[in-house]
């Protein structure tokens, strides 16, 4: 059974891996994986109440993330949808070449620490679309977004799924994960912002659009008022856990009905046309429910594996191949410039107990930093990644030959700095 459960297993990630070439959307292979798994488990062992306890348990657990991730998801569309994201439009006004990727770079890496790194990438995507007219800059620029989206996501425990999955976890405490792998992260997305400076040679060309040609949905004083209220209340979810010791994600929902409250009083005298397009009923339709889905769906097939008690036997084996814990950190975040950093981490927070690395370990901040950013390496290897591969065509090698190299150097840089800043501070 364990064999044939692993190689259901193995079939579903390498099907996830190559979705670009099957044509077939991930999360159908992950929810079809994990049904698959657990009807492994449950058709071969007698007592059929161990597995669906345990079953339930898992989804329990599961839930937290996924309720976290609707209301954070929703949360950023509303402010979307209030036009809310033109504020940073409006503040990217320079044609100083080293000031434009310095704000490009800054404002990517602090933005994916409050809002999460997809969500930042397509942001600010859509303002490089609108701003660069030549493609190979674009391109470069979109480089830096992806490494510094990544980077900005990975310290902050509501900016990349993996570190929120830490924190929701308890692997991770909230202020400590920031305070551990600030300056790693900054790292990260500096020295790539400073090699970036050199590799875009003469003058950046900019589009010639007229501002009035811009059609907001909302007036400047509601859409100043949603951008800051969705921040704060952003903000807010750790401070709610700290307050209350309540998870996460009731924090979130709490947010979520703070704005859904005032948005349908700001609305309430506006038309039914205009006032749904405003609502949150419309923003619960946009979000990205798919990738929701396959989350469920990996977390799922992997707590299988946690089941039959396959994970602490890899993780053992990775222990003695790798011989220390910064090589099984690094070697994660290599991995998952390939693989998908959710079911990497997931496996690890079932591979190694909180017996055996307890909350804010070393262990637990450096895989927070290196599963965030590794992923920047290949344009392939994290969900900023492939948004913008999608969205602007951007060419597999022409990111390999000329944007990986720069994401490596970060990476390890950052990693180097993690390393040290534990050793001697």
């Amino acid at each position: 059974m364990v064999l044939g459960l692993l190689l259901v297993f193995f079939i579903g990630y390498i099907a996830i891996t190559f979705e670009g070439v099957l044509k077939i959307n991930k999360s159908a292979i992950a929810l079809v994986t994990a049904v698959l798994c657990w009807s492994l488990i449950i058709f071969d062992t007698p007592d059929k109440n161990i597995v669906l306890e345990s079953l339930s348990h898992h989804l329990s657990e599961i839930s937290e993330i996924l309720f976290f991730l609707l209301g954070a998801m929703t949360i950023v569309e509303l402010i979307d949808a209030h036009d809310g994201f033109q504020n940073i439009v409006d503040r990217i006004k320079t044609t100083h070449k080293a000031k434009l990727i310095w704000l490009i770079a800054l404002i990517t890496f602090f933005l994916s620490a409050v809002l999460d790194n997809l969500t930042s990438t397509i942001v600010m995507a859509s303002i490089l679309n609108k701003l660069l007219s030549d493609q190979k800059t674009k391109w470069r620029l979109l480089g830096l977004v992806v490494i510094s989206a990544n980077a900005g996501g990975a310290f902050s425990p509501i900016g990349d799924v993996t570190t929120t999955m830490l924190w929701i976890g308890g692997q991770v405490t909230a202020i400590n994960i920031i305070k551990q792998t600030f300056l790693p992260s900054l790292i990260c997305m500096v020295l790539p912002a400073i090699i970036t400076n050199y590799t875009i040679k003469g003058h950046i060309i900019f589009k010639n659009e007229e501002q009035s040609s811009l059609n907001f949905t909302t007036n400047p004083k509601e859409r100043n008022f949603i951008f800051i209220t969705g921040i704060v209340c952003l903000l807010f979810v750790p401070v709610f856990k700290t307050i209350t010791h309540l998870p996460p994600y009731m924090g979130m929902l709490f947010c979520l009905g703070i704005m859904w409250v005032i948005t349908e009083v700001i609305h309430n005298k506006k038309h039914e046309s205009e006032k749904g397009l405003l609502s949150v009923n419309h923003a619960l339709r946009k979000i990205d429910t798919p990738s929701i889905l396959f989350f469920f769906g990996i977390l799922l097939s992997v707590s299988s594996l946690q089941y039959v008690g396959v994970l602490p036997k890899m993780a053992q084996q990775l222990n003695e191949v790798m011989g220390n814990l910064n090589g099984v950190a690094i070697s994660i975040g290599m991995l998952s410039a390939v693989f998908d950093n959710v079911p990497l981490v997931a496996a690890l927070q079932n591979m190694y107990s909180l017996q055996t690395y307890s909350t804010d370990h070393y262990f637990w901040e450096l895989i927070a930093y290196t599963a965030g950013t590794g992923g920047s390496i290949l344009i392939i290897g994290s969900a900023a990644g492939v948004a913008v591969m999608g969205m602007e065509k951007i060419d597999f090698f022409w990111y390999l030959k000329n944007v990986s190299w720069i994401a490596l150097i970060g990476f390890l840089s950052g990693a180097a700095v993690f390393i040290l800043q534990n050793s001697f501070l």
